[in-house]
């Protein structure tokens, strides 16, 4: 399939899917740990953007990327005009993946080298949903991405460019962590 017969084909769907290599992928849904952090990033995002061109985006929305696959991050912001029939972010600027056991690899390599092709974004965050701990990457003025990990719930996803910062106390609100076994 293409990424426009997708698209269409999607609209039939009872679930939500993603293009990958030509071929439809069915989605699996989150647990209540993840859907947490990933509801409270969006509410923090979608307050810091009220009044902006930038609008918040959920896994409703599709990212495209340049090998046609179609993406559905947990969340993420988007700058371009508004669409009521559009299925797709209009230049996405900022990803967020909370990873998951099942996912984790594939969203910190295979997904996460696709998003560095789409030209408008920014930042893409990678979220442990067991521990406070991002990679934040950004792309700098030279198109070149730089990434940084941040631990700890003192810790600050910033992305300058779009004017928005989440404390990794925000992130992960409501939640606990189990002690991770110590090396000896």
């Amino acid at each position: 399939m293409t990424s426009a017969e997708f698209l269409d084909w999607q609209q039939y769907q009872g679930d939500l899917y993603e293009l990958v290599d030509g071929e439809p992928v069915a989605m699996a849904g989150a647990k209540q740990r993840h859907d947490r952090i990933t509801a409270n990033a969006l509410g923090e995002l979608h307050a810091q953007l009220r009044g902006s061109a930038c609008r918040t985006f959920t896994a409703d929305l599709a990212v495209l990327t340049v090998r046609g696959n179609v993406r559905r991050p947990d969340l993420g912001v988007h700058c371009g005009p508004f669409d009521d029939e559009a299925m797709c972010a209009s230049q996405p600027r900022l990803v967020i993946e909370v990873l998951s056991r099942s996912t984790r690899t594939l969203d910190q390599v295979g997904k996460l080298e696709e998003y560095k092709t789409v030209d408008s974004l920014e930042a893409i965050a990678l979220i442990d949903p067991e521990a406070p701990e991002v990679i934040l990457w950004l792309r700098d003025t030279a198109h070149v991405w730089q990434h940084e990990s941040l631990h700890g719930l003192e810790a600050v996803i910033a992305v300058p460019s779009l004017g928005v910062s989440l404390r990794l106390a925000e992130l992960y609100d409501g939640l606990a962590f189990r002690s991770r076994p110590r090396p000896v």
